[in-house]
């Protein structure tokens, strides 16, 4: 096994795998700035690397992730100095160079935020019947962007995506499956091992012809024009009175109490 950023993003081979663990378990797996530039990194080895055909995604610990570390990414988002870094290609496929190649991810536990997003930026999902989701950015003054606003819709249909995205309410992973946001649902501590099981299934077809029908079926959803407009609006939200309150709110372990300025 190799790791990287002291662990906070793992990376694995196994045949024609590459297993990537996300991996912070003492903050339930919070992303701050240097995992989300590692699971790049991670995505870059995957890319490049041709004996490896499919990624799976997958976190140590009790959740797949609590979501963004508000107070270590916020200050950079604000200043502007945000960002992946040369060369890098995004996990939620909003910036920069989109992968080519296939990708699962098994999930338990809390899956809040941008864990929502990486999984609708992905391939296939498969989820613990213990999984939480909640897509809680409204309840912080700002909106979803890693792609939520408009994958929800695609994946779930617009009525299901605005149950979710404007209440930031809790749905468990029965209601997950019903609505199309993960595809499989098994028995706690099995998702890992279904996850590996359908990725090994697709690692044995050909590379060039999995490649392929990825790249047709993104020809029939248009994302261009709504990734370019998510940052010029975050940066707006962001400097508003109720980001503010949402950050501290987050902080203090409290509802926000919004004004709508």
């Amino acid at each position: 096994m190799s790791e990287s950023n002291d662990q906070k993003i793992t990376t694995e081979k196994r045949g024609h795998l590459l297993l990537i663990g996300v991996n912070r378990p003492q903050k339930m797996n919070a992303f701050d700035v240097d995992m989300l530039r590692a699971l790049g990194d991670a995505f870059v080895m995957l890319e490049n690397d041709d004996d490896l055909r499919v990624g799976v995604i997958f976190a140590h610990g009790d959740h797949f992730t609590a979501g963004l570390d508000l107070g270590n990414v916020a200050p950079q988002i604000q200043d502007g100095k945000f960002g992946l870094g040369d060369g890098a290609i995004d996990p939620w496929g909003v910036h920069g160079k989109a992968r080519t190649k296939p990708t699962v991810v098994a999930v338990h536990g809390r899956c809040f935020t941008l864990g929502i997003e990486l999984i609708l930026a992905q391939d296939i999902t498969i989820a613990a019947k213990n999984t939480v989701f909640a897509q809680i950015e409204i309840k912080r003054g700002i909106f979803p962007f890693g792609g939520a606003t408009y994958r929800w819709p695609m994946r779930c249909g617009w009525g299901n995506a605005m149950r979710w995205l404007l209440t930031g309410d809790e749905l468990d992973a029965a209601e997950a499956h019903r609505i199309g946001l993960v595809q499989e649902v098994v028995e706690d501590g099995k998702d890992l091992e279904r996850a590996i099981e359908i990725a090994t299934t697709i690692s044995k077809q050909a590379p060039l012809g999995v490649r392929e029908t990825i790249a047709s079926a993104r020809r029939a959803i248009d994302e261009e024009e709504a990734a370019k407009a998510l940052m010029p609006v975050l940066a707006k939200l962001m400097a508003s009175d109720d980001a503010r309150e949402g950050l501290m709110s987050f902080l203090e372990r409290r509802a926000g109490n919004f004004s709508g300025k």
